[in-house]
């Protein structure tokens, strides 16, 4: 009595993923930086939590640097897509750099809630993770009216005022579900939290989530294209799980990928962070037909259609060189 046929391998690939438009406006940005002015041109931490895309503008002749005091005075620095607080911007300008702001948009628009209601007199409960550049800037905004919120668990120690007036906001990367849960913790202490105008969760953040979740249960396993200090990457691979997927791993390349995960596969499912290059998933598709899942499965769970403008600073520049 012969065996079962092995069911087929195939792989099911998450779209959207990959570059979200705040990624790409930041990385195009050093990239026409480096074109007008000429290298080096400075950094101030990774442009996008991403390895391979920092080593490639590296090597283009980008300096990266951890404080605006690293960057010769009269240089060119970029700020990076997550943001910053006030006080690097008057750092910037005491040392005569030619700043260009990369924050992406959505960031921004989180900086703007947070002044505003600090100037409302509100107190303000940012959900994020402690650490992270995002909520560094954000808190830069108004640090003595912002409390931050790590995670579910923390919510249940914030300490307010009685008749303190609460609002929350939240890093734009985290996992929905998550925010979801640490927002309801906080209300059912503090029923009258009022929530952001709108919602802080990047779109692309959302939509990578929603993709994930819509091919988990089918996978044995699924794979995280993403750097380790990616907030939106790091989340996927909870996502994954949480949504049903046998097991789940995130890789910076394909480099990074190991037969013994796969030994009992048949379907696995592939994604990518916010701030990844296709090439990458490229990589890992590549590895994965080598071994026997060429048969590639895209599914669709939204379309992405947003493009932010160029920083203004350096559109003004790109047209003064263009009229010279």
């Amino acid at each position: 009595m012969s065996d079962s046929p092995s069911p087929a391998k195939k792989v099911l690939l998450a779209s959207p993923r990959g570059y979200c438009a705040g990624v790409d406006r930041a990385v195009v940005t050093v990239e026409k930086a480096l074109d007008l002015y000429g290298p080096p041109v400075y950094v101030r931490k990774e442009i996008v939590h991403n390895k391979h895309v920092v080593a490639t503008l590296q090597e283009r002749g980008a300096i990266f640097v951890e404080e605006t005091d690293e960057v010769p005075e009269g240089s060119v620095v970029v700020f990076s897509a997550h943001g910053v607080a006030p006080s690097v911007h008057e750092e910037a300008a005491a040392r005569s750099l030619r700043a260009i702001d990369a924050t992406c948009p959505l960031v921004s628009k989180v900086h703007a809630e947070a002044k505003r209601f600090a100037h409302e007199g509100y107190q303000i409960l940012l959900i994020g993770h402690e650490g992270h550049e995002e909520v560094v800037g954000t808190m830069g905004e108004a640090p003595e009216a912002i409390t931050l919120v790590d995670g579910p668990g923390h919510a249940d120690e914030i300490e307010v005022g009685p008749d303190a007036k609460v609002v929350w906001l939240s890093q734009t990367t985290l996992s929905v579900d998550e925010t979801i849960e640490t927002v309801d913790r906080l209300r059912a202490r503090l029923p009258l939290l009022v929530d952001p105008p709108s919602d802080d969760i990047c779109y692309a953040t959302q939509n990578r989530q929603l993709a994930v979740k819509e091919i988990a249960p089918r996978c044995d396993v699924l794979v995280v294209v993403g750097s380790g200090n990616s907030s939106n990457s790091v989340r996927l691979v909870e996502v994954a799980l949480d949504a049903g997927a046998a097991a789940a791993y995130r890789v910076d390349a394909a480099a990074e990928l190991q037969d013994a995960w796969f030994a009992d596969a048949a379907t696995v499912g592939v994604t990518s962070g916010a701030s990844v290059p296709e090439v990458l998933v490229d990589g890992v598709l590549a590895w994965l037909a080598e071994r026997g899942w060429g048969d590639v499965e895209q599914v669709h769970s939204a379309e992405e259609r947003l493009v932010f403008a160029l920083p203004p600073e350096l559109r003004r520049d790109l047209k003064t060189a263009e009229r010279a």
